[in-house]
């Protein structure tokens, strides 16, 4: 049987045969034998599937082979890039988990970069020459921040929450509303979390109404270690509804002995004009919570951690709790979140989430007008400035809409969502929002610098004469 009858899978060369074929822009990016060959077996598990899909569409054994090269030196510089690549945040989701949360401040990522690029005292005592904690070095601007005796700070607020619960309750119960049992990110949940743990998860009340009385009878009949409120920070509930506030559940715990640990989450420390009436780490420490729990990289504007803040003798307790070792936070996490609380004390506006949540919609109006006259003639013409609301995103503020404005396009000859799949292919990626059948470009999440880039890609994208690709 000839090759031609055993079809175009049998054109596709062996590896050994190929390697000796490397083509010119593959060895432009100096790879290496280990990721030649890798991203070689890439490139043919990648025509394989295209042939089997559409066997009659590889007509002479020459289209194989070409389309295996090609497919090579797209592997090859796929692999060499990195992954988490600049994209430009047009959503107006300020907080935005699927693209990384909070940007940094300038003074964040310099501080990250001289911890990473070297040496830092990160367990080590200068004064003494003995060993020190790393849970010493943010603790003092923590205390400041929020009024706490005492602070430490993990990987992420999910690891702050497991961490407050096992050493306070440890196996024994922990008290929740059932209205409490939320669902973060990703699909977790917060009860599947804490089952990881020892406690044992005393679940009370019903979903939309929970009473104090509903706590204090788990007193009677079971071995509680403590009292868990957890802040719905990414949902409401409206109508028939009842629960007990932080105030109550601290007087209850105090009455009978029980801590009470509560997960704030969102990382606001104190008042903020944008987020009125939402928790605070200050007022919960205020009402009595012995461990409040909350997330480095949602509304505080930091990197990803987990801040723990309480009383001395709880946070003392959490930093000889053997499970601290495998949440603990790395030094460059540790050299950006001492940078973003020495801003909120100083220069809160030079934090970029901050800055984003707080910005006036006359200024995000005249930026975006700025932007739209910045287009081409031809761009314009299918282009708008219109009011439009931002998000804070991360799972917080759900019920609050930023009042904002964006570039509202609407092509004639492309679709909205061709033209935002579109935007997202160049470099950089730039993701927007559609609705309406139009795309939105939200100018309160572009960083500076960024209108120029979204400006020229609308340019490319809707003027004819600039020859775009669409």
């Amino acid at each position: 049987m000839t090759s031609a009858e055993r079809g175009p899978l049998s054109w596709i060369p062996p590896v050994h045969a190929l390697l000796d074929e490397v083509p010119a822009a593959v060895r432009r990016h100096r790879a290496g034998e280990r990721l030649e060959k890798a991203s070689l077996r890439f490139a043919i598990e990648r025509v394989r599937r295209a042939i089997r899909s559409a066997a009659g569409e590889w007509p002479t054994e020459e289209a194989v082979r070409e389309a295996v090269a090609s497919a090579w030196e797209e592997e090859a510089r796929d692999l060499l890039a990195p992954a988490l690549r600049p994209v430009v945040n047009a959503t107006g989701v300020v907080v935005h988990t699927n693209l990384g949360r909070a940007p940094l401040a300038e003074a964040a990522l310099e501080d990250a970069r001289t911890a990473g690029g070297g040496y830092v005292p990160l367990e080590y005592d200068l004064e003494t020459g003995e060993r020190g904690s790393r849970y010493d070095h943010a603790a003092p601007l923590l205390r400041i921040a929020t009024g706490a005796e005492a602070a430490v700070v993990v990987n992420n607020n999910a690891a702050a929450l497991l961490l407050a619960v096992d050493t306070l309750a440890g196996d024994r119960g922990v008290v929740v509303s059932r209205g409490e049992l939320v669902e973060i990110g990703g699909g977790f949940r917060i009860h599947e979390i804490l089952s990881r743990g020892r406690a044992r998860l005393i679940e009370v009340g019903a979903t939309n109404r929970t009473h104090v009385e509903d706590y204090a009878a788990t007193l009677e009949a079971r071995e509680v270690g403590a009292f868990l409120k957890v802040h719905r920070s990414n949902f409401a509930i409206e109508g028939f509804v009842a629960e007990v506030d932080l105030v109550g559940l601290c007087r209850l715990g105090a009455e009978r002995g029980v801590p009470v640990i509560f997960d704030q989450g969102t990382g606001i420390l104190a008042g903020e004009v944008w987020a009125a009436g939402e928790p605070t780490v200050a007022e919960a420490l205020e009402a009595g919570a012995a461990l409040v729990c909350a997330s480095g990289d949602k509304l505080f504007g930091g990197p990803q951690a987990g801040m723990i803040f309480g009383s001395a003798d709880a946070i003392a307790a959490v930093r000889v709790n053997p499970l601290l070792r495998a949440l603990r936070v790395d030094k460059q996490t540790l050299a950006a979140l001492e940078a973003t609380l020495r801003l909120h004390l100083i220069e809160p506006d030079s934090i970029p989430v901050r800055r984003m949540m707080s910005a006036a919609p006359e200024a995000l109006e005249a930026r975006a007008r700025s932007l739209w006259e910045s287009l081409a003639p031809a761009a314009r013409e299918a282009c708008e400035v219109a009011a439009h609301d931002g998000r804070a995103g991360g799972g917080t503020l759900p019920e609050v809409a930023l009042a904002g404005w964006a570039i509202r396009v609407a092509p004639v000859d492309l679709s909205a969502s061709g033209l935002a799949a579109a935007l997202r292919s160049g470099e950089p990626p730039i993701v927007a929002r559609v609705t309406e059948d139009a795309v939105w470009l939200d100018v309160r999440t572009l960083l500076p610098g960024e209108e120029l880039m979204v400006a020229d890609r609308l340019n490319d994208l809707l003027d004819p004469s600039r020859g775009g690709d669409r």
